[in-house]
């Protein structure tokens, strides 16, 4: 513990005590209802439910560069170790694919669960990973399997308490944006161990204008008659995926000397 760790725990605690004092968010009813319902080649919601092939496609990229360097004997990280967190988060990309497409098919609160769930593990997935490789190994391998079934239980929640007539979004909204939250202080406070770090903060970028068309949805639509606001947040939602996995392709460990401070076990 020192006064690096102490912020970001003061950081999540502070947004763990403003999600237990407001009231319960509920899901909007007309969330299921995006602009664009086109049926194109037989297929409902055409560009909603093909652009999740983004998703599939960088999913597939990353899971193989990890698997390639785990038949190399691990090469693209300082401790093979490192690797995990970062096979979980191209899985998560991968099954958000598969997730995303079932949903918009026929978009209910039923099939929202599977949308989630990924989406959810893919974003805790990157906090373990980050403090892996800039806190502690140890740390973030042992903090892994306890954020995917945070991420995964908190999407859970809201199905079973919207299935009660009183959902409530709090955990779900508190993984998507304490997720954020942590993303950026871990990147802030504590000295990166490779280069291209900056990529890390472009990824979170093209995930911010994700979330910018998904608000926009209707807006987008109706200035082009093409792609709704909602297909684009797929597009840059995957590409801030990809920057992940082009960086991890891109880089290489820095001087010893530049992070000697950094715990590796």
């Amino acid at each position: 513990m020192n006064w690096r760790t102490w912020i970001l725990l003061g950081a999540l605690l502070a947004m763990i005590a403003v999600a237990l004092f407001i009231p319960p968010i509920p899901q909007a009813e007309t969330y299921h209802r995006f602009v664009d319902r086109q049926t194109i080649l037989g297929i409902p919601n055409y560009y909603n439910v093909v652009s999740n092939l983004f998703f599939l496609l960088t999913g597939a990229m990353g899971i193989g560069f990890v698997l390639r360097d785990i038949a190399r004997g691990g090469d693209a990280f300082i401790d093979p170790r490192e690797r995990w967190p970062y096979l979980a988060f191209f899985v998560a990309i991968a099954l958000t694919a598969f997730g995303s497409a079932y949903y918009h098919l026929r978009p209910d609160d039923n099939r929202l669960i599977w949308d989630r769930i990924p989406i959810a593990m893919s974003l805790i997935s990157v906090v373990a990973a980050i403090v892996a490789e800039r806190v502690s190994v140890k740390a973030g391998l042992r903090l892994l399997a306890p954020l995917l079934i945070l991420g995964a239980g908190s999407v859970v929640y809201w199905s079973v308490t919207q299935s009660s007539g009183h959902g409530d979004l709090r955990p779900y909204a508190f993984v998507q944006f304490g997720s954020m939250l942590a993303f950026l202080l871990l990147l802030l406070l504590y000295p990166p161990r490779y280069t291209r770090g900056a990529d890390f903060f472009i990824s979170f970028g093209f995930y911010a204008l994700a979330k910018l068309f998904e608000v926009g949805d209707r807006w987008v639509f109706a200035h082009g008659r093409i792609v709704s606001g909602h297909t684009l947040k797929h597009v840059f939602a995957a590409v801030s995926a990809y920057w992940i996995f082009r960086m991890l392709a891109l880089r290489h460990p820095i001087a010893p000397a530049a992070t000697r401070d950094l715990p590796v076990s």
